[in-house]
């Protein structure tokens, strides 16, 4: 679709059987789109991801604008994701990211180690402990487990089928002949997502659960707001607390793991900007603690890097589709209504009239005196948008940022890294796996080399 938009343009209108797609695929476009346009364009389309993955519409993710839209938005606004909420369980995200320190100091002396998969057990734990007050993978050590690599694949595996073409949503004769079985793939794998929630649920029901240190967790909240009556959105139920979680673990967890890993990667293939964000911590936080995410608002080089990997590389890198309630016209085009709507980011954060050599990693280009020293990630500025912008932005945006930036700035700060066999950095492969995220084809292995003393990272 890039490609198609540098020969004809950033507005594009492409007929996928039955279906009107539009596709945006520069700054301002987009802007109309999400921004000027966006009370029209905040329902989703259907496809049978929301329907068969996502307890059909019931999640925050794929629900139809409205109420009860507004009422899980709200809900994890106030409960998981406000500043206090963030703040309150800032202890939980430092605790699970110096267990990965640990993991790594004691188990990549002898043999290199899958980064991707300690990171995923990283976050998915440090989400876990929030919404239900305790780990799902692991057993604390940081360490990969069977069920650690069975929850990755899950959560991968969803990626993958919510982000293929399924010829049955565009043309929906076909749609009861499955034919390319993938509909069948995502019952098998809702059934297996449905065990794991409905345990997890019936567990706390029973047993209850204050988290830590007194922090009432999110299931325990959402438990006890399913009394509440909240008028015209009506009462919580079971099925959409289920498919709240499953938003959470599926959204919050392989995003920020896959962010991070990509940073690390683009950082071992440049070792002059590794050596200036190794500097920077050295000289903020010292050499006899691991970061904090105080020491993160006195950072100015790792912010540009993690800014610099959302845009070469965001995790969702084709945003997820939205439609159009009612006709519009954008840029002098007619839009139909009923058209889904596709905003290109990976192609936005790679226009060549936006961006100086856009190929190239190139943090300083955030920087004051660089090229874009005040863009922003949060949906304000169309040049980056992983995240998404206007009403339907992503909820976890401030977790995400919170996440990657303490997992990277503590790994390039506690670890030299180098790739096993004597691999060069350069020849390290960037493919991109194909999904409604944005993999990295091979997992990044690597040889982590302590910086900081044993009594730090405790090896």
């Amino acid at each position: 679709m890039a490609a198609m938009a540098g020969v004809y343009g950033p507005l594009m209108h492409l007929k996928m059987g039955f279906v009107h797609v539009i596709v945006a695929a520069s700054a301002s476009v987009a802007e109309q789109f999400l921004k000027v346009h966006d009370t029209n364009f905040s329902s989703r389309p259907p496809n049978s991801g929301a329907k068969y993955l996502a307890y059909n519409y019931h999640d925050l993710v794929f629900a139809p604008y409205g109420p009860r839209w507004r009422m899980l938005r709200k809900i994890c606004a106030v409960h998981l994701f406000s500043s206090k909420a963030l703040d309150d369980f800032r202890h939980v995200r430092q605790e699970e990211v110096a267990i990965l320190a640990h993991a790594l100091a004691s188990s990549g002396k002898m043999t290199p180690v899958n980064l991707a998969q300690l990171l995923n057990v990283c976050t998915t734990n440090a989400i876990a402990r929030v919404m239900l007050g305790r780990r799902v993978v692991g057993d604390g050590s940081g360490g990969g487990d069977a069920k650690a690599e069975e929850f990755k694949s899950m959560v991968v595996e969803l990626m993958v089928l919510a982000g293929v073409f399924n010829i049955g949503d565009f043309i929906p004769p076909l749609e009861g002949l499955d034919i390319q079985g993938v509909v069948k793939n995502m019952k098998k794998l809702h059934k297996r997502f449905d065990t794991f929630l409905n345990k997890i649920l019936e567990e706390h029901k029973i047993t209850g659960s204050r988290g830590t240190e007194g922090h009432v967790d999110l299931l325990s909240a959402l438990i006890e707001l399913k009394d509440v009556d909240h008028g015209e959105e009506g009462r919580l139920t079971d099925t959409e607390i289920k498919a709240l979680l499953l938003n959470l673990f599926a959204a919050g967890t392989d995003t920020s793991s896959s962010t991070v890993e990509w940073a690390i990667a683009e950082l071992l293939r440049h070792p002059k900007i590794m050596a200036r964000a190794q500097e920077e911590l050295d000289l903020i936080v010292g050499k006899d603690r691991l970061v904090t995410e105080a020491d993160l608002a006195q950072l100015t080089f790792l912010p540009a890097i993690i800014k610099e990997t959302f845009r070469l590389h965001p995790s969702t890198p084709l945003s997820l589709p939205r439609m159009a309630d009612e006709n519009c016209e954008i840029n002098g085009y007619f839009i139909p209504k009923g058209s889904t709507l596709l905003v290109n980011v990976w192609a936005i954060a790679r226009d060549p009239n936006v961006w100086i050599d856009p190929l190239e990693f190139r943090p300083e280009r955030f920087l004051p005196g660089g090229e874009k020293p005040n863009v922003d990630v949060r949906g304000n500025d169309f040049e980056v948008i992983p995240f998404g912008a206007g009403r339907r932005i992503c909820a976890g945006l401030n977790l995400g940022l919170r996440m990657v930036q303490l997992m990277t700035a503590t790994l390039i700060h506690a670890f030299d890294f180098e790739l096993p066999n004597g691999l060069s950095a350069q020849k390290l492969d960037m493919e991109e796996a194909y999904g409604l995220t944005l993999q990295r084809s091979v997992p990044l292995v690597v040889h982590p080399r302590p910086r900081l003393g044993p009594h730090v990272l405790k090896f």
